[in-house]
């Protein structure tokens, strides 16, 4: 494992069908930051914009089989239109072949909306779904 390897310093712009595989693949895999993938297909637009944006490494040093995953910033898009940020750990090979945003002004515009948009721990509470954690 190369611990000298740069982020990535690309946003990647998924559908709703590869958010799904990602949390499952994450949850197979038990890593750290993750949604329930049952609430992710509830809640998700089905035909939605979502945004990974690699915020650092992680790794699970007890957990040697697994490899080192980026730890990405997610911003997704609900099926009532409005937009949630979480975490998602990402394997890099599965990162990697994702399609990028293709403009500055995209990337510009995806890091206001995370910045804006609140967490999905905050978004259940405010719709009042605070005991139903995903």
């Amino acid at each position: 494992m190369n611990f000298d390897q740069p982020l990535p310093r690309e946003v990647k712009i998924i559908d709703s069908a590869s958010l799904f595989r990602l949390e499952e693949r994450a949850c197979d895999l038990s890593l750290n930051q993750r949604l329930d993938p049952e609430w992710v297909r509830a809640n998700a637009a089905p035909d939605g914009a979502h945004y990974l944006w690699p915020a650092l490494w992680n790794s699970l040093s007890h957990r040697q089989d697994v490899p080192r995953q980026l730890r990405c910033e997610l911003l997704i898009t609900l099926s009532a239109g409005d937009r949630v940020m979480s975490l998602l750990d990402v394997l890099p090979y599965d990162f990697t072949p994702l399609p990028r945003v293709t403009s500055r002004e995209e990337g510009i515009q995806v890091s206001q909306l995370l910045d804006r948009a609140p967490s999905v721990r905050e978004w259940l509470l405010r719709e009042g779904e605070g005991s139903d954690r995903p």
